[in-house]
């Protein structure tokens, strides 16, 4: 590991290539996202149900070409099968490991008001037999044993999609109201007993959605422009999450060739969504649609922002936006309403924004060079002044995130507060060669590491959140029956044993680990585990499968 280089403009040595790749390493795939994630698991700290923490490539980044799920637009039915092995053999194309930790991808204004165009409706197709939420956990029950929390309830698809599959966006809890949005549809269901409680069927695919809604529980997403192939994601769509209504929409038009509008990048911090692209940001007022700021003065425009109560913006200050250049980064704390900078860190020449793992302590995620080969993490003050790095040794880490073009606060694998960083290790075969892993604990001050705490054997934890000086972690089911079912765990500010929160049923292990690219949330005592991709060989199969499931007592 070579000595990171010394930060611009005189600041003291900040990150630099704190995670190098080592020769021979190239090409280790990354394990699917599915053997959890946080990508989002829990993210940062107040949202309901456990708010995954805040922020794996920004999305319209330069250098990130454009891309859409296997299959692309399209009509379901009648479709080829094989395209749940498509779908991984494109994850594991896009997303790989390097040397030590370092993983990378590869690969490929103003608005106008206007009338609500959704109409509530139900699925695309109207499903076959429908097993109840309860029914369904019943059979999930089954076996369960004492000192295990039980299935609340479970979700099944019934949407017949298009080849491919579809992303998931949320999802998203307000009140008693668990919802999200995917293909052509937003539904709500209650947070009790799963039951639907609304459904609103939409002109166009689902292209973006912040990571957490507002505070009064709304929420604004992107639509593409109209069902044909590579029709641009620049609707707006504003719904109500608690009653299922549908509110104003807007059009974001593009400022020059240079606006790229096939990704974009949203965020909720109070009233105020942003929209963001590669080379600026629209901000909307989301109790009536106002458009409140876009491009910014001067050269430097901010492309990406968090949810939540802090807005942390990813910002590039290059002078003539390519696709094949990177010039000056910043990261900035604005304020949502205006646009107005709060403070500004200075990224070192040649690095990137990445991911924003914690917004309060800002914790930001860095990479560099053509592959993203090199990664580092810069601890910040809350003025946004550096603080430290991470001193990794020997170990491998591993957060896990959105593919480019997702948002920028969506990962799962670290979590921090007000003096310590938490890291979940890669993930790697043990004794018995089953994978598991370890978390360790990082000063924010010093950067060093404090301690470090293993995963059961043949399980893997993955830090969500910090709460009442306890890092809450994700703990995987085991991949074959082991007397239990994984769950939420607690550590303590020094470490020690494991202590659980809430075990999940050792009966329920194998649904969950059918659960693609799973989204965690934890609140209340209660978690669940909610797909983030929905795909399966055949029709049948893919109106089957579970999509949510709640766990609690």
């Amino acid at each position: 590991m070579s000595q990171p280089p010394p930060q611009q403009n005189g600041e003291p040595e900040g990150f630099g290539a704190p995670f190098e790749p080592q020769p021979g390493m190239y090409g280790a795939p990354v394990p699917p996202r599915h053997q959890p994630q946080p990508g989002p698991y829990g993210q940062p700290s107040q949202p309901p149900y456990g708010y995954p923490q805040p922020p794996t490539v920004p999305y319209g980044h330069p250098g990130y070409p454009p891309s859409s799920p296997p299959g692309g637009p399209g009509g379901g039915g009648g479709r080829s099968r094989g395209r749940a092995a498509a779908l991984v053999a494109a994850v594991l194309a896009g997303v790989l490991v390097i040397g030590t930790g370092v993983w990378f991808a590869v690969g490929g204004d103003d608005a106008d008001d206007g009338k609500p165009v959704a109409k509530e409706s139900g699925a695309s197709k109207k499903p076959g037999p429908q097993v109840t939420p309860a029914a369904g956990a019943d059979e999930l029950n089954k076996g369960r044993k004492d000192g295990e929390a039980k299935v609340r309830w479970v979700e099944k698809n019934g949407v017949d999609l298009p080849q491919g599959g579809a992303r998931v966006y949320g999802p998203w809890l307000t009140g008693d109201i668990v919802a999200k949005a995917m293909y052509r549809t937003a539904s709500g269901h209650s947070a009790e007993d799963g039951t639907r409680k609304w459904s609103l069927r939409l002109p166009a695919d689902v292209c973006a959605a912040p990571t957490l809604p507002s505070p009064d529980g709304k929420v604004v997403i992107g639509l593409r422009a109209d069902t044909g192939d590579g029709a641009p994601c620049d609707r707006l769509q504003m719904i109500d999450l608690t009653t299922g209504k549908a509110g104003w929409t807007a059009t974001v038009e593009r400022t020059g060739m240079q606006d790229g509008l096939s990704h974009i990048v949203m965020a909720i911090n109070s009233d105020v969504v942003t929209v963001g692209r590669t080379t600026l940001t629209d901000a909307y007022r989301i109790s009536d649609g106002k458009h409140l700021w876009g491009t910014l003065p001067g050269t430097c425009q901010p492309y990406g922002l968090t949810s939540g109560d802090v807005a942390l913006a990813a910002v590039d200050c290059r002078k003539r936006p390519s696709d094949d250049d990177v010039g000056d980064e910043e990261v900035r704390r604005i304020d949502p309403a205006t646009g107005r900078t709060v403070w500004t860190y200075k990224v070192k020449k040649g690095w990137k924004v990445d991911r924003f793992y914690s917004v309060d302590p800002p914790v930001v995620s860095l990479r560099q060079g053509e592959l993203n080969e090199k990664w580092a993490i810069a601890l910040l003050n809350p003025d946004g002044t550096y603080r430290a790095q991470p001193v990794p040794g020997k170990e491998n880490f591993e957060v896990r995130c959105g593919e480019p073009g997702e948002n920028l606060d969506d990962c799962i694998g670290a979590a921090a507060d007000s003096d310590t960083l938490y890291l979940a290790t890669k993930p790697a075969a043990g004794a018995d060669g089953e994978l598991t892993n370890s978390v360790v604990a990082f000063d924010l001050s010093t950067g060093k590491a404090k301690w470090k705490v293993p995963a059961p054997p043949t399980q893997t934890l993955h830090p969500m959140r910090v709460e009442n000086g306890q890092v809450l972690l994700y703990l995987t089911p085991p991949p074959v029956k082991a007397g239990n079912g994984g769950g939420i765990m607690a550590l303590g500010p020094q470490g020690g044993a494991l202590r659980p929160v809430l075990r999940h049923p050792a009966s329920a292990a194998t649904a969950v680990t059918g659960l693609f690219e799973p989204t965690i949330r934890f609140v209340g005592g209660r978690s669940l585990i909610s797909s983030g991709y929905i795909t399966a060989e055949t029709d049948e199969e893919e109106m089957d499968l579970r999509t949510m499931i709640a766990f609690g007592d």
